[in-house]
């Protein structure tokens, strides 16, 4: 693929943002923190892997709950500080039990 990870926009902690995404329905499923080794761990493995900052360690979606989210494509903004996961989603994304963790609407349009 030609793609290398420390190319990235990584912030001062050496993390990015990224966003989970399901590849068919383009509904978006969660945000969560990659540093460089869950960008590399994710590629190698075909599982999304983020940075937990508040328990300071990897999290493999799913690895608990069994919500497991395969990699289907992985892409980057134009700025490259922004990645965007295409998912496969196994059950819901959200810790919540919601599909997605975007299910609270703050303002919609009439």
């Amino acid at each position: 693929m030609g793609f290398d990870p420390a190319t990235l926009m990584f912030d001062e902690k050496g993390l990015i943002p990224c966003i989970a995404q399901d590849h068919l329905t383009g509904e978006v499923l969660m945000f969560a923190w990659m540093n460089a080794a869950s960008v590399a761990q994710t590629l190698a493995t075909e599982r999304v892997t983020y940075w937990s900052r508040s328990r300071q360690a990897f999290w493999v979606k799913g690895e608990t709950s069994g919500h497991n989210q395969h990699l289907v494509e992985l892409r980057v903004d134009c700025d490259r500080d922004c990645l965007l996961a295409l998912v496969e989603q196994e059950g819901p994304a959200c810790h919540t039990g919601q599909r997605s963790c975007f299910f609270t609407a703050v303002w919609e349009a009439e």
